[in-house]
């Protein structure tokens, strides 16, 4: 493991949040079944294969559902987003008005610094941005 791997890191995770300092989306994909899944783990939740391997996302999906969260000091967005390889992931839905925000929105990753580690965060893609 390197310097940039997060003491909170187990073997199972260092992979993403080294990939994840970098600025990298990584998800795992079986090899014997194909499909991907999120949260990242060794063992395929589909056909129960350990023979899974890393692969980067694009980074890009869609507001599936989201809530904004108005009770502790500025609102923010939490959402779940649905990445263009079939997987869904929580997140965080980077925004100044979370009124301009709606299910089906094109986002986009970004990463943040929080509590010392680079996290996955989305924001809603530009209007003409490239599919």
């Amino acid at each position: 493991m390197t310097e940039s791997v997060p003491a909170f890191a187990n073997p199972e995770t260092a992979t993403y949040w080294e990939a994840a300092s970098k600025g990298k989306l990584l998800l795992k994909s079986c090899n014997a079944c194909g499909a991907v899944h999120f949260y990242p783990r060794n063992i395929c939740p589909h056909c129960f294969s350990d023979e899974t391997s890393w692969v980067e996302s694009r980074g890009r999906g869609k507001i599936y559902t989201l809530s904004t969260m108005r009770r502790a000091g500025a609102p923010y967005v939490i959402a779940y987003v649905s990445l263009e390889e079939g997987v869904a992931m929580l997140t965080n839905i980077l925004c100044d008005d979370p009124a301009d925000l709606a299910i089906g929105d094109a986002v986009d990753v970004e990463f943040i610094e929080r509590d010392g580690r680079s996290v996955p965060v989305f924001r809603k893609r530009e209007a003409g941005a490239s599919e």
